[in-house]
């Protein structure tokens, strides 16, 4: 799946009026199902999710003011992002200085749409440019919002690759966010082109893909999956990777599991070939789902990719963050590193040298003559040396990479070699 599909995707989800449960939820993915057979869970209305509950479901099909003279001043038709998520039934007259305790605006942005929502406490309101309302005359408005909140269910999906293994990779994204490009449809894109891209290919570990509601659907996820959560050995949430900023990962509460010191490694590379500059950040408790992953019950290696930190870029929830803070060329960079992270936590094994009695002899067994079929030889040479000295069943290859200051590549490319030639075995 390349980046000019991935923005087709991210542009055809983009009108979706998406929220926590609702038909927009299982339209989105209804429409992943297209590119990877996502599994559609449907949780019901008061189940539990760890310490919380599954809410009623809402679904929104009309929204707007008018002003006295019939005209509609502020429409659900024109932007998802005009009513506030999880708006209750309404339909009355109101003051210009009643309807105002129901708007919501960015002063700073005058131009903008804000998102606002309302999952916990009931209510409703209306999301505007601040130009707009402020603008709006002293009379009388009606105001109309057909929704429902009714006993359903939450919607989530769930893809797995399976692995030669018992143990999993975990890939998060969310999808509750209406008409927000970056904070939401680029994770989703970048997530369905890993899928994609890994469906049908061989591997040790395998991939579990989660499309989940922020929050609540991860804490479902969790509450119906407890005895899964010990297989997983990284993981990573995806959010924001559209947008102009180099990358940055966030990492799990460990902070030195696998996928944290396998990300620093990638991202190093990345910017030792001038590919673009990086950061690295610790873990804290806000963000997105690597929250619930992390938590003290379950403790999943879980870190996060991004560009720009939720709620660091002007952009962040209103009608400003579009499809034009996508690009192909950041979004695939974003699949690329994804796909790199979770192909090396595969790769990464231990291993038991066969002949641990000092060095074995290499150029009886041919691999001298191995190595003239291209690359470094000198390098690979040394990356087998390095790896028969750490052949005690107890270093992983992340750890000779480490150890050796080598590149994770030729340490694993070394560990083939000598496995053909039966110098070590997987321990």
């Amino acid at each position: 799946m390349n980046g000019a599909e991935m923005m087709a995707l991210a542009e055809e989800l983009y009108p979706l009026c998406r929220s926590i449960t609702g038909d927009g939820v299982r339209e989105t993915l209804r429409t992943l199902g297209r590119w990877n057979p996502v599994e559609i869970v449907e949780v019901p209305t008061g189940s539990p999710a760890c310490d919380w509950v599954v809410p009623r479901e809402w679904n929104l099909r009309e929204a707007w003011v008018k002003s006295s003279s019939g005209e509609k001043v502020v429409d659900l038709a024109d932007s998802t992002l005009h009513v506030v998520g999880y708006s209750v039934p309404v339909h009355e007259k109101l003051s210009r200085a009643e309807l105002d305790a129901h708007l919501h605006s960015i002063p700073e942005h005058p131009s903008w749409i804000p998102w606002r929502n309302s999952y916990y406490e009931e209510g409703w309101g209306f999301c505007l440019p601040h130009a707009q309302r402020a603008a709006l005359p002293d009379e009388e408005y009606e105001v109309y919002i057909d929704a429902s909140l009714e006993d359903g269910h939450l919607s989530y999906g769930e893809l797995f690759l399976p692995g030669r293994r018992d143990e999993e990779l975990l890939v998060s994204v969310h999808v509750c966010h209406p008409s927000l490009a970056n904070d939401n449809l680029s994770g989703i894109a970048v997530s369905t082109a890993v899928a994609s891209m890994l469906a049908g290919r061989d591997r040790t570990l395998g991939v579990r893909f989660l499309y989940v509601p922020g929050t609540i659907g991860s804490l479902a996820w969790l509450e119906r999956n407890r005895e899964r959560t010990g297989r997983v050995v990284g993981g990573l949430t995806l959010t924001c990777l559209g947008d102009a900023a180099g990358l940055t990962y966030k990492r799990s509460f460990a902070g030195d599991a696998d996928v944290d010191r396998v990300a620093k490694a990638v991202l190093a590379d990345r910017a030792a070939q001038g590919l673009g500059e990086s950061e690295l950040i610790d873990f804290y408790p806000y963000g997105y789902d690597e929250r619930q992953y992390n938590a003290p019950a379950f403790r999943m290696p879980v870190g996060s990719l991004m560009r720009s930190r939720h709620g660091r870029f002007d952009e962040y929830h209103s009608s400003a963050d579009d499809l034009s803070l996508l690009s192909v060329e950041r979004l695939e960079e974003a699949r690329d590193v994804v796909l790199e992270i979770l192909g090396r936590l595969d790769r990464n094994r231990r291993y038991r040298s066969l002949a641990p009695e000092g060095e074995p002899q290499l150029g009886r067994r041919g691999i001298y003559r191995a190595l003239g079929g291209g690359g470094d030889p000198a390098a690979l040479q040394y990356a087998m040396l390095w790896l028969l000295q750490c052949g005690d069943g107890s270093h992983s290859l992340l750890d000779v990479a480490e150890r050796s200051e080598m590149p994770f590549g030729q340490i694993a490319d070394a560990a083939d070699l000598l496995e053909e030639h039966a110098l070590i075995d997987r321990s």
